[in-house]
Protein backbone atom coordinates (compact mmCIF):
# COMPACT_ATOMS: atom_id res chain seq x y z
CA UNK A 1 0.00 0.00 0.00
CA UNK A 2 1.09 3.95 -0.78
CA UNK A 3 -0.44 7.14 -0.49
CA UNK A 4 -0.92 8.98 -3.48
CA UNK A 5 -2.48 12.24 -4.45
CA UNK A 6 -2.38 11.89 -8.11
CA UNK A 7 -3.85 9.92 -10.80
CA UNK A 8 -1.75 7.87 -13.24
CA UNK A 9 -1.16 4.31 -12.78
CA UNK A 10 -3.72 3.79 -9.77
CA UNK A 11 -7.08 2.46 -11.06
CA UNK A 12 -10.62 1.85 -9.64
CA UNK A 13 -11.80 -1.82 -10.68
CA UNK A 14 -14.87 -1.54 -12.90
CA UNK A 15 -17.37 -4.84 -11.56
CA UNK A 16 -20.42 -4.33 -13.29
CA UNK A 17 -20.33 -2.11 -16.49
CA UNK A 18 -18.84 1.07 -14.64
CA UNK A 19 -21.29 0.52 -11.59
CA UNK A 20 -20.08 0.47 -8.12
CA UNK A 21 -21.45 -3.12 -6.78
CA UNK A 22 -24.90 -2.38 -4.96
CA UNK A 23 -24.52 -4.10 -1.54
CA UNK A 24 -28.46 -5.17 -1.04
CA UNK A 25 -29.28 -4.04 2.68
CA UNK A 26 -31.57 -7.63 2.20
CA UNK A 27 -28.24 -9.46 3.14
CA UNK A 28 -28.00 -12.32 1.64
CA UNK A 29 -24.95 -15.12 1.33
CA UNK A 30 -21.87 -13.51 0.41
CA UNK A 31 -19.53 -15.65 -0.98
CA UNK A 32 -20.50 -15.49 -4.64
CA UNK A 33 -20.35 -11.77 -5.29
CA UNK A 34 -17.30 -11.75 -2.85
CA UNK A 35 -15.63 -14.23 -5.33
CA UNK A 36 -16.82 -12.47 -8.34
CA UNK A 37 -15.28 -8.73 -7.27
CA UNK A 38 -12.00 -10.69 -5.20
CA UNK A 39 -11.37 -11.98 -9.54
CA UNK A 40 -11.15 -8.34 -10.50
CA UNK A 41 -9.22 -6.91 -7.50
CA UNK A 42 -8.72 -6.55 -3.79
CA UNK A 43 -10.48 -3.18 -3.73
CA UNK A 44 -14.06 -2.40 -5.03
CA UNK A 45 -16.43 0.41 -5.56
CA UNK A 46 -19.53 -0.14 -3.69
CA UNK A 47 -22.82 1.49 -3.44
CA UNK A 48 -24.16 1.80 0.27
CA UNK A 49 -28.08 1.98 0.92
CA UNK A 50 -29.16 5.66 0.20
CA UNK A 51 -26.82 5.43 -3.42
CA UNK A 52 -23.75 6.60 -0.98
CA UNK A 53 -20.53 5.74 -2.54
CA UNK A 54 -17.88 4.10 -0.98
CA UNK A 55 -15.19 1.58 -1.48
CA UNK A 56 -14.65 -2.08 0.14
CA UNK A 57 -11.67 -3.90 0.89
CA UNK A 58 -11.74 -7.65 0.20
CA UNK A 59 -8.47 -8.78 -0.20
CA UNK A 60 -6.19 -10.52 2.93
CA UNK A 61 -3.33 -8.53 2.61
CA UNK A 62 -4.69 -5.62 1.23
CA UNK A 63 -7.18 -5.43 4.45
CA UNK A 64 -4.33 -6.05 6.54
CA UNK A 65 -2.41 -3.16 5.74
CA UNK A 66 -5.21 -1.13 5.33
CA UNK A 67 -6.42 -2.04 9.24
CA UNK A 68 -3.05 -0.82 10.40
CA UNK A 69 -2.36 1.89 8.28
CA UNK A 70 -1.33 5.03 10.13
CA UNK A 71 -3.06 7.51 7.26
CA UNK A 72 -6.73 5.69 7.65
CA UNK A 73 -9.18 6.86 10.68
CA UNK A 74 -12.09 6.00 12.34
CA UNK A 75 -13.21 9.59 13.21
CA UNK A 76 -16.59 10.77 11.70
CA UNK A 77 -15.04 14.16 10.84
CA UNK A 78 -13.01 12.24 8.06
CA UNK A 79 -16.37 11.00 6.48
CA UNK A 80 -16.72 13.56 3.50
CA UNK A 81 -20.48 13.41 2.43
CA UNK A 82 -21.48 13.22 6.27
CA UNK A 83 -19.72 16.48 6.73
CA UNK A 84 -20.74 17.69 3.41
CA UNK A 85 -24.57 17.06 4.53
CA UNK A 86 -25.03 14.41 1.83
CA UNK A 87 -26.20 11.83 4.93
CA UNK A 88 -29.97 11.71 5.75
CA UNK A 89 -30.91 11.05 9.20
CA UNK A 90 -31.98 7.31 9.35
CA UNK A 91 -29.55 6.48 7.60
CA UNK A 92 -29.20 2.76 8.44
CA UNK A 93 -25.47 3.19 8.62
CA UNK A 94 -24.88 6.20 10.07
CA UNK A 95 -25.15 4.67 13.93
CA UNK A 96 -21.46 3.07 12.88
CA UNK A 97 -20.10 5.89 11.84
CA UNK A 98 -21.67 8.44 14.76
CA UNK A 99 -21.69 6.63 17.87
CA UNK A 100 -18.87 8.14 20.82
CA UNK A 101 -16.50 5.28 21.72
CA UNK A 102 -13.26 3.59 20.64
CA UNK A 103 -15.14 2.47 17.45
CA UNK A 104 -14.67 5.78 16.43
CA UNK A 105 -11.81 7.16 17.88
CA UNK A 106 -8.28 7.78 16.84
CA UNK A 107 -4.87 8.19 18.11
CA UNK A 108 -4.58 9.33 21.85
CA UNK A 109 -8.65 9.28 22.26
CA UNK A 110 -8.56 5.48 21.39
CA UNK A 111 -5.86 4.61 23.24
CA UNK A 112 -7.66 6.76 26.40
CA UNK A 113 -11.35 4.95 25.89
CA UNK A 114 -9.57 1.31 25.13
CA UNK A 115 -7.60 1.92 27.84
CA UNK A 116 -10.31 2.35 30.22
CA UNK A 117 -12.73 -0.70 28.92
CA UNK A 118 -9.49 -2.79 28.72
CA UNK A 119 -8.74 -2.76 33.06
CA UNK A 120 -12.03 -3.98 33.69
CA UNK A 121 -12.24 -6.36 30.39
CA UNK A 122 -8.81 -8.76 31.27
CA UNK A 123 -8.02 -12.11 30.23
CA UNK A 124 -7.80 -12.71 33.59
CA UNK A 125 -11.68 -11.88 33.92
CA UNK A 126 -12.91 -13.60 31.24
CA UNK A 127 -10.88 -16.92 32.14
CA UNK A 128 -12.55 -16.97 35.23
CA UNK A 129 -16.14 -16.92 33.27
CA UNK A 130 -15.16 -20.48 32.49
CA UNK A 131 -17.03 -22.36 34.60
CA UNK A 132 -20.23 -20.12 34.20
CA UNK A 133 -19.81 -20.63 30.62
CA UNK A 134 -20.30 -23.95 31.30
CA UNK A 135 -23.22 -23.93 33.34
CA UNK A 136 -25.21 -21.77 31.13
CA UNK A 137 -24.45 -23.87 28.31
CA UNK A 138 -25.54 -26.69 29.73
CA UNK A 139 -28.44 -25.51 31.41
CA UNK A 140 -29.21 -23.86 27.31
CA UNK A 141 -28.88 -27.65 25.84
CA UNK A 142 -31.92 -28.91 28.56
CA UNK A 143 -33.63 -26.14 27.02
CA UNK A 144 -32.67 -27.16 23.22
CA UNK A 145 -33.35 -30.88 24.23
CA UNK A 146 -37.38 -29.39 25.75
CA UNK A 147 -37.52 -27.16 22.76
CA UNK A 148 -37.15 -30.24 20.42
CA UNK A 149 -39.02 -32.23 22.37
CA UNK A 150 -42.21 -29.65 22.05
CA UNK A 151 -41.79 -29.13 18.51
CA UNK A 152 -41.34 -33.11 17.07
CA UNK A 153 -37.67 -32.95 17.45
CA UNK A 154 -36.98 -29.90 15.73
CA UNK A 155 -36.15 -26.34 17.31
CA UNK A 156 -34.24 -23.34 16.31
CA UNK A 157 -30.70 -23.79 17.52
CA UNK A 158 -30.05 -20.20 16.89
CA UNK A 159 -33.51 -18.84 19.33
CA UNK A 160 -32.58 -21.34 21.61
CA UNK A 161 -28.86 -21.65 22.34
CA UNK A 162 -26.53 -19.46 20.26
CA UNK A 163 -28.25 -16.14 20.94
CA UNK A 164 -28.76 -16.49 25.07
CA UNK A 165 -25.29 -17.99 25.89
CA UNK A 166 -23.44 -14.93 24.47
CA UNK A 167 -26.37 -12.69 25.63
CA UNK A 168 -26.07 -13.95 29.19
CA UNK A 169 -22.51 -13.92 29.09
CA UNK A 170 -22.10 -10.38 28.26
CA UNK A 171 -25.25 -9.29 30.15
CA UNK A 172 -23.84 -10.70 33.24
CA UNK A 173 -20.48 -9.62 32.55
CA UNK A 174 -22.22 -5.76 32.63
CA UNK A 175 -24.12 -5.98 34.73
CA UNK A 176 -27.74 -5.78 33.06
CA UNK A 177 -30.62 -7.64 34.58
CA UNK A 178 -32.12 -10.52 32.55
CA UNK A 179 -35.45 -8.54 31.66
CA UNK A 180 -33.55 -6.07 29.88
CA UNK A 181 -31.76 -8.43 27.31
CA UNK A 182 -34.20 -9.62 25.14
CA UNK A 183 -35.07 -6.03 24.53
CA UNK A 184 -31.43 -5.16 23.73
CA UNK A 185 -30.99 -7.88 21.26
CA UNK A 186 -34.25 -6.66 19.05
CA UNK A 187 -32.75 -2.96 19.60
CA UNK A 188 -28.72 -3.90 18.15
CA UNK A 189 -30.48 -5.96 15.58
CA UNK A 190 -32.70 -2.70 14.44
CA UNK A 191 -29.22 -0.37 14.72
CA UNK A 192 -27.33 -3.41 12.93
CA UNK A 193 -29.53 -3.78 10.45
CA UNK A 194 -29.47 -2.60 7.00
CA UNK A 195 -32.70 -3.15 5.40
CA UNK A 196 -34.42 -0.85 8.06
CA UNK A 197 -36.60 2.19 7.20
CA UNK A 198 -35.27 5.50 8.48
CA UNK A 199 -38.10 6.00 11.27
CA UNK A 200 -37.32 2.60 12.44
CA UNK A 201 -33.40 3.29 12.91
CA UNK A 202 -34.06 6.76 14.58
CA UNK A 203 -37.04 5.44 17.11
CA UNK A 204 -34.09 2.08 17.49
CA UNK A 205 -31.76 4.49 18.32
CA UNK A 206 -33.74 6.63 20.90
CA UNK A 207 -34.72 3.60 22.57
CA UNK A 208 -31.28 2.05 23.03
CA UNK A 209 -29.98 5.08 24.56
CA UNK A 210 -32.67 5.80 26.54
CA UNK A 211 -32.32 1.82 28.27
CA UNK A 212 -28.58 2.22 28.48
CA UNK A 213 -29.05 5.52 29.89
CA UNK A 214 -31.60 3.86 32.83
CA UNK A 215 -28.77 0.78 33.42
CA UNK A 216 -26.18 3.54 33.53
CA UNK A 217 -28.20 6.03 36.54
CA UNK A 218 -29.43 2.77 38.46
CA UNK A 219 -25.28 1.37 38.63
CA UNK A 220 -24.66 5.19 39.19
CA UNK A 221 -26.76 5.20 42.31
CA UNK A 222 -26.32 1.79 42.86
CA UNK A 223 -22.63 0.44 41.57
CA UNK A 224 -22.24 -3.00 41.63
CA UNK A 225 -19.00 -5.96 41.35
CA UNK A 226 -19.64 -5.52 37.43
CA UNK A 227 -18.39 -3.93 34.16
CA UNK A 228 -20.72 -1.46 33.97
CA UNK A 229 -20.18 -0.13 37.42
CA UNK A 230 -16.71 -0.09 36.98
CA UNK A 231 -16.64 1.56 33.90
CA UNK A 232 -18.38 4.44 35.52
CA UNK A 233 -15.61 4.58 38.11
CA UNK A 234 -12.87 4.18 35.99
CA UNK A 235 -10.28 7.15 35.29
CA UNK A 236 -7.69 7.70 33.29
CA UNK A 237 -3.94 8.69 33.94
CA UNK A 238 -5.13 12.34 33.86
CA UNK A 239 -8.18 11.59 36.49
CA UNK A 240 -10.45 11.26 33.56
CA UNK A 241 -13.49 9.23 33.55
CA UNK A 242 -15.98 8.66 30.33
CA UNK A 243 -18.22 11.40 29.42
CA UNK A 244 -21.92 9.91 29.94
CA UNK A 245 -21.92 9.81 25.80
CA UNK A 246 -18.82 7.88 25.69
CA UNK A 247 -20.16 5.35 28.23
CA UNK A 248 -23.52 5.29 26.39
CA UNK A 249 -21.65 4.46 23.38
CA UNK A 250 -18.88 1.79 24.49
CA UNK A 251 -21.88 0.12 26.47
CA UNK A 252 -23.26 -0.16 22.61
CA UNK A 253 -20.40 -1.74 21.49
CA UNK A 254 -20.43 -3.56 24.51
CA UNK A 255 -23.67 -5.39 24.12
CA UNK A 256 -23.56 -5.43 20.25
CA UNK A 257 -20.29 -6.56 19.94
CA UNK A 258 -20.12 -8.92 22.99
CA UNK A 259 -23.42 -11.22 21.65
CA UNK A 260 -24.00 -10.26 17.90
CA UNK A 261 -20.22 -12.05 17.01
CA UNK A 262 -20.53 -14.75 19.12
CA UNK A 263 -24.08 -15.74 17.85
CA UNK A 264 -22.98 -15.40 14.66
CA UNK A 265 -19.92 -17.53 14.84
CA UNK A 266 -22.08 -20.30 16.87
CA UNK A 267 -24.69 -20.55 14.01
CA UNK A 268 -22.03 -20.73 11.36
CA UNK A 269 -19.84 -23.12 13.01
CA UNK A 270 -22.59 -25.38 13.34
CA UNK A 271 -23.93 -24.81 10.18
CA UNK A 272 -20.54 -25.62 8.85
CA UNK A 273 -20.01 -28.84 10.71
CA UNK A 274 -23.44 -30.38 9.69
CA UNK A 275 -22.39 -29.64 6.66
CA UNK A 276 -19.21 -31.48 6.64
CA UNK A 277 -19.31 -34.55 8.55
CA UNK A 278 -16.22 -35.66 7.73
CA UNK A 279 -14.38 -32.26 9.46
CA UNK A 280 -16.51 -33.01 12.70
CA UNK A 281 -15.03 -36.66 12.78
CA UNK A 282 -11.77 -35.49 12.48
CA UNK A 283 -12.30 -33.61 15.41
CA UNK A 284 -14.04 -36.26 17.09
CA UNK A 285 -11.13 -38.35 16.00
CA UNK A 286 -8.58 -35.75 17.84
CA UNK A 287 -6.94 -34.81 14.73
CA UNK A 288 -8.02 -31.02 15.21
CA UNK A 289 -9.44 -29.41 18.51
CA UNK A 290 -12.61 -27.67 18.75
CA UNK A 291 -10.67 -24.52 18.30
CA UNK A 292 -9.46 -25.38 15.06
CA UNK A 293 -13.11 -25.02 14.49
CA UNK A 294 -14.03 -21.48 15.53
CA UNK A 295 -11.01 -20.35 13.74
CA UNK A 296 -11.52 -21.92 10.55
CA UNK A 297 -15.39 -20.96 10.90
CA UNK A 298 -13.98 -17.05 12.08
CA UNK A 299 -12.14 -17.60 8.25
CA UNK A 300 -14.53 -19.27 6.11
CA UNK A 301 -17.78 -17.85 6.74
CA UNK A 302 -16.78 -14.90 9.13
CA UNK A 303 -19.24 -14.05 11.13
CA UNK A 304 -19.44 -9.97 10.13
CA UNK A 305 -19.17 -9.89 6.52
CA UNK A 306 -18.55 -5.58 5.82
CA UNK A 307 -18.19 -3.76 8.84
CA UNK A 308 -18.00 0.08 8.56
CA UNK A 309 -16.39 2.55 8.40
CA UNK A 310 -12.73 3.36 8.15
CA UNK A 311 -11.63 6.83 6.18
CA UNK A 312 -8.69 7.40 4.33
CA UNK A 313 -7.40 11.25 5.60
CA UNK A 314 -5.62 11.45 2.10
CA UNK A 315 -5.66 9.73 -1.06
CA UNK A 316 -4.66 5.96 -0.88
CA UNK A 317 -3.80 3.66 -3.39
CA UNK A 318 -4.38 0.33 -2.43
CA UNK A 319 -3.27 -2.41 -4.69
CA UNK A 320 -3.50 -0.89 -7.54
CA UNK A 321 -6.92 1.56 -6.85
CA UNK A 322 -7.18 4.80 -5.56
CA UNK A 323 -9.82 4.97 -2.18
CA UNK A 324 -10.30 8.54 -2.36
CA UNK A 325 -9.66 10.87 1.26
CA UNK A 326 -13.01 10.80 3.41
CA UNK A 327 -14.75 7.97 1.35
CA UNK A 328 -16.54 5.69 3.42
CA UNK A 329 -14.23 2.14 3.02
CA UNK A 330 -15.77 -1.37 4.39
CA UNK A 331 -13.29 -3.91 5.71
CA UNK A 332 -14.88 -6.97 3.57
CA UNK A 333 -13.89 -9.86 6.27
CA UNK A 334 -15.62 -12.87 4.40
CA UNK A 335 -14.42 -11.76 1.29
CA UNK A 336 -10.53 -11.82 3.00
CA UNK A 337 -11.03 -15.26 4.24
CA UNK A 338 -11.85 -16.91 1.20
CA UNK A 339 -9.16 -14.79 -0.94
CA UNK A 340 -7.12 -17.34 -2.65
CA UNK A 341 -3.87 -15.38 -2.55
CA UNK A 342 -3.62 -15.49 0.90
CA UNK A 343 -5.45 -19.11 1.76
CA UNK A 344 -4.62 -20.92 -1.49
CA UNK A 345 -6.78 -22.47 -4.19
CA UNK A 346 -9.17 -24.28 -1.73
CA UNK A 347 -9.83 -21.11 -0.07
CA UNK A 348 -13.23 -22.10 0.05
CA UNK A 349 -13.22 -25.30 1.44
CA UNK A 350 -13.82 -25.83 5.02
CA UNK A 351 -10.93 -27.37 6.50
CA UNK A 352 -10.19 -27.92 10.33
CA UNK A 353 -6.75 -29.08 9.59
CA UNK A 354 -6.05 -26.21 7.59
CA UNK A 355 -2.06 -25.40 8.10
CA UNK A 356 -1.24 -21.62 8.12
CA UNK A 357 1.86 -19.61 6.75
CA UNK A 358 4.27 -18.48 10.24
CA UNK A 359 4.55 -15.28 8.21
CA UNK A 360 0.73 -14.25 7.92
CA UNK A 361 -2.27 -14.39 10.17
CA UNK A 362 -4.94 -16.79 10.21
CA UNK A 363 -7.83 -14.99 9.47
CA UNK A 364 -8.92 -11.15 9.63
CA UNK A 365 -12.32 -11.74 10.76
CA UNK A 366 -11.40 -10.01 14.42
CA UNK A 367 -10.14 -7.49 13.12
CA UNK A 368 -6.41 -6.21 12.87
CA UNK A 369 -4.35 -3.64 14.26
CA UNK A 370 -4.91 -1.02 16.84
CA UNK A 371 -8.83 -1.51 16.90
CA UNK A 372 -8.56 -5.35 17.42
CA UNK A 373 -11.49 -6.68 18.84
CA UNK A 374 -11.29 -6.34 22.74
CA UNK A 375 -13.69 -8.89 23.43
CA UNK A 376 -11.98 -11.63 20.78
CA UNK A 377 -10.36 -14.14 23.88
CA UNK A 378 -14.54 -13.95 25.66
CA UNK A 379 -15.50 -15.02 21.70
CA UNK A 380 -13.11 -17.59 21.14
CA UNK A 381 -14.01 -19.32 24.94
CA UNK A 382 -17.70 -18.98 24.50
CA UNK A 383 -17.74 -20.24 20.69
CA UNK A 384 -15.52 -23.46 21.80
CA UNK A 385 -17.29 -24.72 25.62
CA UNK A 386 -21.12 -24.16 22.82
CA UNK A 387 -19.51 -26.44 20.08
CA UNK A 388 -17.83 -29.00 22.51
CA UNK A 389 -20.47 -29.19 25.05
CA UNK A 390 -23.20 -29.49 21.83
CA UNK A 391 -21.92 -32.19 20.05
CA UNK A 392 -20.67 -34.12 22.92
CA UNK A 393 -24.09 -33.44 24.58
CA UNK A 394 -25.77 -34.53 20.61
CA UNK A 395 -23.38 -36.27 18.52
CA UNK A 396 -26.07 -37.23 15.89
CA UNK A 397 -27.16 -33.37 15.75
CA UNK A 398 -28.23 -32.02 11.99
CA UNK A 399 -29.65 -29.48 10.44
CA UNK A 400 -33.60 -29.75 9.88
CA UNK A 401 -33.75 -27.76 6.10
CA UNK A 402 -31.36 -27.62 3.36
CA UNK A 403 -28.94 -24.55 3.63
CA UNK A 404 -30.41 -22.84 0.61
CA UNK A 405 -34.00 -22.37 2.25
CA UNK A 406 -32.59 -20.88 5.39
CA UNK A 407 -33.73 -17.41 5.89
CA UNK A 408 -30.42 -14.96 6.21
CA UNK A 409 -30.35 -11.97 8.40
CA UNK A 410 -31.23 -9.13 6.80
CA UNK A 411 -28.16 -7.35 6.90
CA UNK A 412 -25.05 -6.99 5.36
CA UNK A 413 -22.76 -6.20 8.04
CA UNK A 414 -23.92 -9.34 9.92
CA UNK A 415 -23.16 -12.82 8.16
CA UNK A 416 -25.71 -15.59 9.01
CA UNK A 417 -28.80 -17.03 8.80
CA UNK A 418 -32.12 -15.80 10.99
CA UNK A 419 -32.82 -19.12 12.26
CA UNK A 420 -31.33 -22.66 12.77
CA UNK A 421 -33.95 -26.01 12.84
CA UNK A 422 -31.91 -28.60 13.95
CA UNK A 423 -32.37 -32.30 15.16
CA UNK A 424 -30.67 -32.69 18.06
CA UNK A 425 -31.34 -35.97 18.49
CA UNK A 426 -30.94 -36.17 22.37
CA UNK A 427 -28.83 -39.43 23.32
CA UNK A 428 -28.32 -40.27 20.09
CA UNK A 429 -32.22 -41.42 20.03
CA UNK A 430 -33.77 -40.47 16.30
CA UNK A 431 -36.48 -38.47 16.67
CA UNK A 432 -39.91 -38.54 14.71
CA UNK A 433 -39.45 -37.78 11.20
CA UNK A 434 -41.32 -34.50 10.37
CA UNK A 435 -44.79 -34.66 8.17
CA UNK A 436 -44.77 -33.62 5.19
CA UNK A 437 -45.89 -29.36 5.43
CA UNK A 438 -43.89 -29.69 9.17
CA UNK A 439 -40.62 -27.77 8.22
CA UNK A 440 -41.82 -24.61 6.25
CA UNK A 441 -44.40 -24.19 9.21
CA UNK A 442 -41.66 -24.35 11.54
CA UNK A 443 -39.42 -21.90 10.16
CA UNK A 444 -42.23 -19.47 9.71
CA UNK A 445 -43.00 -19.54 13.57
CA UNK A 446 -39.74 -19.56 14.37
CA UNK A 447 -38.97 -16.70 12.20
CA UNK A 448 -41.60 -14.86 13.50
CA UNK A 449 -40.49 -15.86 17.53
Amino acid sequence: METSSAGGAPHRPDPAGGAPHRLDPAGGCPHADNARLLALGAVAPVELPGGVEGMAVLGHEALREFLQHPEVAKDVRHFAALQEGRIEPGWPLLTFATVRGMTTADGEDHRRLRSLVARVFTPRRVEALRPRVVELTDALLDDLAAAAEAGAGVADLRRHFALPLPMSVIGELLGVEAEFRDRLHKLSNAVTGTDIEPEAVLAANRELVGVLGEIAAAKTARPGDDLTSALIAARDEGGDRLGQEELIGTLVLLIVAGHETTLNLITNAVRALCGHRDQLALVRAGEASWSDVVEETLRWDAPVSYFPFRYPVRDLVVDGTVIPAGTPVLAGYSAAGRDRAAHGPDADRFDVTRPTRPDTVRHLSLGHGAHFCLGSPLARLEATIALERLFTRFPDLELAAEEADLPRLPSFVGNTVHVLPVRPAPNGRPERAPRAGDLSGRLERATRG
